[in-house]
C-alpha cells in the first residue's frame, strides 16, 4: 500500500514540476509592454466618473412658513439619502501623466467631488405638519414638502462634506488608479493633484 502512495506522490510531483516549468517558460516569451501617456489616459478615462465612496446620511429638516396676515405652517421632515462621491477621470489629459524610466508613473488626478445625492423615498417621511389652528381661513402650502426636500438635499450634502466624504473618495480613487497602473505594468505610481 505504501508503494502505491509513493508512486502516486512521485507522479503528482512530476506533473507539478512540468506545470511550473511550462508556466515560467511561457512567461519569458511574453511581449514586453511599453507604457505611453495617451494609452494610459485612455485606460483611466474608460472609468469615466469613478464613484469611489457612498455615504448614507439621515437628517431632520424643519421649515416654517409665515402666513398672511397671521399664523404659520410648520413641517418636520426626516430624510435619508445616499451621497455618491468620486473623481471625474474624463477630465484627465496626456499632460496629467508623466512616464519616467523604469516604468515609473507620476499622475495628477482631478479633485474629488460629489456626483449625486439620492433621497430614499421609502425612508423619507413627514414627521409632523402643523398649521396655526386658530386661522382656519389659511390654506396649507402644497409645495412646502418639496421645499423641505430641497433644503434637506443641501443639508445632507453639507453633512457628507463635514464627515470627510471628499477625502475618503480621493483615497479610494487613488487606490483604484494605483492598482490599474500596476496591472498595466507600472513599477511605481505617484499620484498628485491637478
Amino acid at each position: 500500500m505504501r508503494l502505491i502512495w509513493a508512486a502516486a506522490g512521485a507522479i503528482a510531483g512530476i506533473v507539478l514540476a512540468a506545470a511550473l516549468f511550462f508556466a515560467f517558460s511561457s512567461r519569458r516569451n511574453l511581449p514586453v509592454r511599453t507604457l505611453d501617456a495617451p494609452a494610459v489616459v485612455r485606460e483611466i478615462q474608460s472609468l469615466s466618473e469613478l464613484v469611489s465612496v457612498k455615504y448614507t446620511v439621515q437628517k431632520v429638516v424643519g421649515l416654517e412658513e409665515k402666513k398672511t396676515p397671521v399664523g404659520s405652517e410648520k413641517l418636520l421632515l426626516i430624510v435619508q439619502a445616499e451621497v455618491l462621491a468620486g473623481v471625474d477621470l474624463s477630465q484627465m489629459t496626456p499632460g496629467s501623466i508623466k512616464i519616467l524610466p523604469h516604468d515609473e508613473i507620476h499622475l495628477a488626478l482631478p479633485p474629488a467631488r460629489i456626483f449625486h445625492i439620492v433621497i430614499d423615498d421609502k425612508e423619507t417621511k413627514v414627521w409632523d405638519r402643523q398649521i396655526t389652528w386658530w386661522t382656519p381661513w389659511v390654506s396649507p402650502n402644497p409645495d412646502l414638502e418639496r421645499q423641505a426636500r430641497l433644503a434637506a438635499t443641501k443639508s445632507v450634502e453639507q453633512a457628507a462634506l463635514d464627515m470627510g466624504i471628499l477625502d475618503q473618495a480621493r483615497r479610494n480613487a487613488e487606490t483604484v488608479i494605483r492598482n490599474l497602473m500596476e496591472t498595466l505594468g507600472a513599477k511605481s505610481v505617484t499620484i498628485g493633484r491637478t
